[in-house]
């Protein structure tokens, strides 16, 4: 057999880190919190996170048909969307790639600017709502990131500006793909459902892969070690403090994301979901085998055009 040895197979990922750049990584920032507090909040938050999914699980909600919303944006404007996205991560992924720095890519905006991509070329789908819905509510990251820039790490030409440009994209997408129509609908203001899931499953996220790979490579994946040196709350509870405050800028930021370009849209498009368009067969829960009706919206009046006024 052979002695395969992990740390160098993949060592290519993170060998260029600097870590002694505040904020990057290596051991003194892995020691910046004790284990004990690590195993506390790792164990409290998790436990946040299941609960969070497993509350919110049954209660996401879908159009039951697709054409409950039509298409009104532009195939070509969709593809030279797709072509810009795609340019600017293969560019930051090319940077990761020739600094040894690739493990980065976990890193929840890459994630998402992934998801958006598939996003964009996915065919119409109820799947394809449900992960524009979910996304949606992972875009505070972007703004986060252009308000507080992260960017002492990136020496190479013309890195700091590709990433103000992928986090700009990233608020940009799905403002087009609402716009474009289809299946890319958020769910109602009042409906906090997926807001709820989406930060389950973040929380998820940070406390288990991402923080054990981060200790495992010594690499700061998220602040999940340190703290940035640009956070406010720099300190040994720093994550406690983040995971409240990223808790309450989640809550809002969606739907303020949302509200915004229900302004912002024209006339003849809406941001609203028709999920529960009447003549189109009533709304069906995600939960289970996703056939099962939920209810029937006599309430709701609607011309399966995306359009819905409450009787």
């Amino acid at each position: 057999m052979f002695n395969v040895n992990w740390s160098d197979l993949f060592s290519w990922t993170y060998s260029g880190v600097n870590n002694s750049l505040i904020g990057n990584g290596g051991k003194e920032c892995a020691e910046f919190i004790p284990t004990y507090q690590k195993v506390v909040e790792t164990l409290l938050f998790s436990f946040i996170g299941i609960f969070e999914v497993s509350y919110a699980w049954p209660r996401l909600t879908l159009p039951s048909k697709l054409h409950c919303a039509r298409i009104t944006g532009s195939e070509t404007c969709k593809r030279l969307l797709l072509a810009v996205m795609c340019l600017t991560f293969g560019i930051e992924l090319g940077f990761k790639l020739a600094s040894q720095q690739f493990i980065w890519v976990l890193n929840p905006c890459h994630l998402i600017t992934m998801t958006q991509i598939f996003l964009l070329v996915a065919p119409p789908s109820r799947a394809v709502t449900a992960i524009f819905r979910i996304q949606m509510h992972c875009l505070n990251g972007a703004t986060i990131a252009i308000l507080f820039p992260i960017v002492n790490t990136r020496l190479l030409p013309f890195e700091a500006q590709t990433y103000f440009l992928q986090h700009f994209l990233l608020l940009v997408v799905p403002y087009y793909l609402m716009r474009f129509g289809g299946p890319y609908i958020p769910e109602l203001l009042g409906d906090f459902s997926w807001v709820i899931f989406t930060l389950g499953l973040l929380f998820l996220y940070h406390w288990l892969p991402l923080q054990i790979l981060a200790m495992l490579s010594l690499v700061n994946l998220n602040n999940m070690m340190c703290p940035a040196v640009s956070d406010p709350f720099h300190s040994r509870w720093y994550r406690i403090a983040a995971s409240i405050h990223q808790t309450a800028l989640i809550l809002v930021h969606g739907k303020l994301y949302t509200v915004i370009c229900s302004f912002l849209l024209p006339p003849h498009c809406h941001a609203q979901a028709p999920d529960n368009c009447s003549s189109c067969a009533g709304q069906k829960s995600v939960a289970g085998d996703g056939v099962a009706v939920a209810h029937k919206a006599s309430s709701v009046t609607t011309n399966c055009n995306g359009y819905s006024k409450s009787q």
